[in-house]
């Protein structure tokens, strides 16, 4: 259910392109989830003041990656391309998580992950390129494409961040706090930008974004990583490209060819190689 929801997202960061702003659906987004969570944070902050002090900071700055700037950046990338490329450069995240844990915390980056992270690049470039190289030589990559990479690097960094911060804290804590930080970070951009008024058809993008994309997906991807386990739960979170591709299909009618399903088949394959080479790792290292 979580992917669903969450392959959901992609389709109205899309929808949401012609009809509001990235500031304002991201600002909006997050108030509502903000508003949704207040009654359920309230009493475990109280309870748990003292110990939420000292981790006011991290979870600020898990906040602005992962709150404030991914979609941000997603709802901008929208703008400049498809539904299903946005998914496909999704795949990307572990791997790039990987990458920057090794660059940040010194953890051991194998072979098999190398390799897998090769074999996704090369599904990505393909799925961008549409299967022709020297559509990527003669022109510049597209500009959602970019956007998206960059908004896909701040989520990695924002997962890896969160893994190293763990915290015994209630989760409603933390969803809490991160949604408010981005509402705080935004504001000033909504008050200072100049901006159309808003559509009535982005009610609803508003509402699913912020009660089922950022308040019930989380909340189930955790209680479902509680239940099987992270490394059985990533299996599922791979599967986030092909939701996407499919419901942007069936709801947004955006064309099914070759390229795009080799490439992104590739870059699911590197993804699954990367990650098993990256657990059997840290297995050996756990087992010295």
């Amino acid at each position: 259910m979580a992917v669903i929801l969450w392959g959901g997202n992609v389709v109205v960061a899309k929808l949401s392109a012609a009809v509001i702003s990235p500031a304002d659906v991201t600002f909006f987004r997050w108030l509502v989830a903000a508003l949704l969570l207040a009654p359920f944070a309230a009493g475990p902050i109280l309870r748990h003041r003292a110990e939420l002090k000292p981790q006011l900071p991290r979870m600020i700055i898990l906040g602005l990656l992962g709150c404030a700037l991914f979609p941000y950046l997603m709802y901008v990338a929208a703008g400049h391309t498809t539904a299903t490329n946005i998914g496909i450069i999704q795949t990307l995240m572990p791997l790039i998580a990987i990458g920057l844990s090794g660059v940040l915390f010194g953890f051991a980056i194998s072979v098999g992950s190398v390799a897998g992270t090769l074999i996704s690049l090369l599904g990505v470039v393909i799925v961008v390129c549409q299967g022709s190289f020297d559509l990527l030589v003669s022109h510049p990559p597209n500009k959602g494409d970019l956007m998206m990479l960059v908004a896909t690097v701040c989520f990695a960094l924002y997962s890896v961040l969160l893994a190293r911060w763990r915290s015994l804290l209630p989760l409603s804590i933390s969803l809490f706090v991160q949604s408010c930080t981005a509402v705080v970070a935004l504001l000033p951009v909504i008050l200072l930008a100049p901006h159309a008024a808003m559509e009535p058809e982005a009610l609803p993008l508003i509402a699913y974004a912020g009660a089922l994309g950022s308040v019930a997906a989380p909340l189930l991807w955790m209680g479902g990583i509680a239940r099987i386990g992270s490394a059985r739960a990533s299996i599922f979170f791979n599967l986030l490209p092909l939701v996407t591709a499919a419901l942007a299909i069936l709801m947004l009618g955006e064309p099914l060819t070759f390229p795009l399903i080799f490439g992104g088949l590739l870059a699911l394959v590197g993804v699954v190689m990367a990650e098993r080479a990256a657990k059997s790792a840290a297995a050996r290292l756990a087992s010295l």
